[in-house]
């Protein structure tokens, strides 16, 4: 890592936080899809937002140039860090009013680095990374295909670290152009002082998934083996953009923000209870992150009443051709996710028959689901009594009664009973082994066993 890059100074500002920055290592195909589809959504909106860019050099401006003058239409301001190369400054995009070019000085190590930055009163993300050096390399050098080209950095929607990283370009660019980096200011706060909860980030999310599956389809690598790892890198990516949007749902909610840690622990032990295969629990772990993505189910889906249980298995893996609601919906542009779509959807069944949204009874709601909604309503539960003078094993045992009251109405009456032996084993001093998600590896969530149909074995270990 660069000294006093950009990137540099914000892991040093976060190196002994409780929320240290986790960095990834991404392929160059991978980062030109990210921006692309964060440039693209900027087209598609009304928020004018403030866009900082960093090029490394000015030639790879000028291959974005025309992009950035239809983008400076749509933005408050544009500026424009690249070490200066004939052109640079030339090209008609630059003389726009809300363009502004930084040259900077080929000893900054800003001018190593590749970044983009976006806020908007509606949504906030960034791309931030550098090239890794020869040396990181290793034994095979600088690869020959400019795809293969790799960067170590981060992307993300979170809105403070985004802020945060702003003030450290507008930093830099003081150093260039004060009066600039007045102006920058001034913007910053205005956006600052309007910025919302994320309005459209489900939009955002589809599109930069739709970037990254369309760059991997147009990938031209001689050997398998390097069209493997370019695929993963491609595929983790598309999983981080949704881990993100999730994470970003419960950092919203003051009074819950380790819901989906806590939901997915419990769902994990709740899978091991009932001796579900590992597959199994790993699409529930998945879902149970994600589960907050869409709160309101009102939609209908491609299982209905009536419907046999192996058709109910294999569901989640056919074409889903149903309209889900925005926040499921936009999981199924991965196939691979399709299965966890169907669960969240189905999170709000009841086991008599009267929830939604397809009136599901009993074993036609897929088991996960059933867990899911168990599960992350217990963790409400505990979570609404934690203020309580009550002590732990007491708060356990009166969330698990106020479940009791619903079991065979809205809850699975077997996975209750599966719920106390756990709140048995939480009332004896068994910790919940909370997991945060590394979103820079988030392939590891999924395997290839998912897409294929499922048969009875995803029963044959349940209690009927």
């Amino acid at each position: 890592m660069l000294e006093g890059s950009i990137l540099q100074q914000l892991e040093t500002a976060h190196r002994q936080s409780t929320r240290p920055i986790r960095f990834g290592v991404y392929y160059k195909n991978t980062l030109v899809a990210l921006c692309h589809a964060l440039e693209d959504h900027i087209l598609s909106e009304n928020s004018t937002p403030l866009v900082i860019a960093a090029f490394q050099q000015g030639k790879w401006y000028l291959q974005e140039a025309q992009r950035y003058a239809d983008m400076a239409k749509c933005s408050s301001e544009i500026v424009i860090m690249a070490a200066a190369d004939a052109g640079f400054a030339e090209h008609p995009t630059s003389q726009l009013p809300n363009v502004d070019l930084v040259a900077l000085n080929s000893a900054d190590p800003v001018a190593q680095e590749w970044h983009l930055i976006i806020l908007s009163p509606e949504y906030t993300a960034m791309v931030l990374c550098q090239e890794l050096s020869e040396a990181d390399y290793g034994a095979g050098g600088i690869p020959d295909s400019d795809l293969e080209r790799k960067f170590y950095g981060l992307w993300t929607f979170e809105p403070e670290l985004v802020q945060e990283t702003a003030k450290l370009a507008i930093a830099q660019i003081q150093q260039y152009n004060p009066e600039l980096a007045q102006k920058l200011v001034a913007h910053q706060n205005a956006i600052q002082s309007h910025l919302a909860a994320p309005k459209h980030l489900s939009a955002v999310v589809s599109r930069v998934v739709d970037y990254l599956q369309t760059g991997q389809e147009n990938l031209s690598i001689p050997t398998a083996l390097r069209q493997q790892a370019l695929d993963r890198n491609l595929v983790s990516n598309e999983i981080q953009a949704f881990l993100r949007m999730a994470q970003l749902m419960d950092m919203a909610d003051v009074n819950n923000p380790m819901a989906a840690a806590e939901v997915v622990a419990l769902s994990e032990m709740m899978g091991q209870l009932l001796e579900l295969p590992a597959w199994q629990i790993k699409r529930l772990r998945l879902a149970g992150l994600l589960h907050r993505i869409d709160p309101l189910q009102t939609a209908e889906s491609v299982l209905t009443p009536g419907t046999s249980t192996r058709y109910q298995e294999q569901a989640p893996s056919c074409a889903l051709t149903c309209p889900l609601v925005p926040g499921a919906q936009v999981l199924r542009t991965m196939s691979r996710l399709r299965a966890v779509a169907q669960i969240i959807t189905h999170q709000t069944e009841w086991w008599n028959g009267t929830g939604e949204p397809a009136g599901l009874a009993g074993d036609e709601i897929p088991l996960e689901s059933r867990i899911l909604t168990l599960v992350a309503d217990f963790q409400w539960r505990v979570n609404n009594l934690k203020s309580s003078p009550n002590t732990r094993a007491e708060i356990f045992a009166q969330a698990l009664d106020e479940c009791r009251q619903q079991q065979s109405i809205r809850f699975d009456p077997k996975l209750v009973d599966a719920l106390t032996l756990l709140v048995m084993g939480l009332q004896q001093g068994l910790d919940l082994p909370l997991m945060s998600p590394k979103v820079s590896t988030g392939v590891w969530l999924l395997d290839s066993r998912w897409d294929s149909h499922k048969t009875s074995q995803e029963m044959s270990n349940y209690p009927k």
